[in-house]
């Protein structure tokens, strides 16, 4: 009934890292961007190794989630809003999409990036995860921050928004402006593998589809001389057939001294187990990840014991180190748009890894103690 006749319908603009068409001589800019074959190799790992591509998702999940909260109760109320109903790359929705896929990145490629994406107004609409293939970095005038630059048809340009873009980096080499990936390291151990693997399935091939030498033998007789060839075109002729009969049942009937045997059934096949497993190994030791998580049983129990959940516990809470300024700059632009100045507080979840008995029983003994420690004084 006319309710919205008199607004103006802001407008999105879209998202200044989005990747464009590029001429094919780009690289003669005399930068390579963020070391686009080695970024291409960790998606081929993760494609080729599927315990390595397990483990990463793995570890975005384990992270857990987050709540917010401020002090103002109204602004709270619309961060959590926003936050949960935030449109990401155009398909997705929740800033919990936006981070899944932001920590991913990390994981594979060292280095994330994400954006911040506003209206003409300067209102906070979207969250897009920026490919790292058309993106450049460069240290800045000063000499100590970062710029960013996105690599366009018509050249590279310096992003406009600095303060709009998202950027972490995991483990990065001292003066190193991109980080090093979870999985640096890992080509060759996982080379290795794959070749194991190429040629174990080389060898079933050859197993599993049999081939037959079919050798026949003359006697010393000059007829049986004279006519040898004919007699092993008839061989291999009959064999043949016998062989192209499909599911139906075909006898053989050769005469004179014929000899059938498989080929390669007197080679044994190498035992691929301990050369296998100990790849493996050095794959999950990079991860971090205890191997029953991954579907390998190596031992004789499948729990956690507390070490390995402290060690795993320690290792997600350095993750969410990381993640946490994300969150806290997404929020403190959203809130900044709102006229709030108070500065949001990232509550993430507890990390459970144990069993919930032997967390009751925990606070059972710590409740114990407390109730002898009381008594005592």
């Amino acid at each position: 009934m006319g309710i919205f006749k008199n607004r103006t319908a802001s407008r999105i603009s879209a998202p200044v890292t989005r990747p464009t068409a590029g001429h094919p001589f780009g690289m003669l800019d005399g930068y390579v961007p963020l070391g686009a074959p080695q970024l291409r190799l960790y998606y081929a790992l993760r494609e080729a190794v599927p315990v390595i591509d397990a483990a990463i998702f793995k570890l975005v999940r384990l992270t857990g989630g987050f709540t917010v909260d401020c002090a103002d109760p109204a602004a709270a109320n619309a961060l959590r809003t926003f936050l949960a109903q935030v449109p990401v790359g155009g398909n997705r929705q929740g800033v919990s999409a936006f981070l899944a896929t932001y920590f991913e990145q990390l994981l594979t490629c060292g280095t994330a990036l994400g954006e911040i994406v506003t209206d003409t107004a300067g209102a906070l609409r979207a969250l897009f995860n920026a490919p790292l293939q058309n993106i450049e970095l460069r240290r800045a005038a000063n000499g100590f921050d970062v710029d960013l630059f996105v690599r366009r048809s018509d050249g590279l340009r310096r992003v406009p928004r600095q303060d709009l873009c998202l950027l972490s980096v995991l483990d990065p080499d001292p003066g190193a402006l991109t980080g090093n990936s979870m999985l640096k390291g890992l080509p060759f151990v996982s080379g290795i593998l794959l070749k194991i693997f190429e040629s174990i399935g080389a060898n079933w091939e050859r197993v599993g589809n049999l081939r037959f030498a079919v050798t026949y033998n003359p006697r010393n007789d000059a007829i049986d001389r004279a006519y040898a060839k004919d007699r092993a075109l008839q061989v291999a002729k009959e064999w043949g057939e016998a062989m192209q009969s499909g599911g139906a049942v075909k006898d053989f009937v050769a005469v004179g001294d014929v000899q059938i045997k498989v080929i390669g059934a007197d080679n044994q096949i190498l035992d691929s187990e301990v050369p296998v497993r100990q790849m493996l190994e050095q794959i999950v030791a990079k991860t971090g990840l205890p191997p029953f998580m991954l579907g390998l049983s190596w031992s004789s129990t499948e729990r956690m014991s507390a070490q390995q959940a402290d060690a795993l516990t320690s290792e997600l809470e350095a993750y969410r180190r990381i993640l946490t300024p994300v969150i806290d700059r997404i929020c403190r632009v959203y809130l900044q748009h709102l006229g709030c100045t108070c500065a949001p507080e990232i509550i993430w979840d507890d990390i459970t890894l144990q069993d919930e008995v032997e967390q009751s029983r925990a606070q059972l003994y710590r409740a114990q103690a407390a109730a002898m420690t009381k008594g005592d004084d």
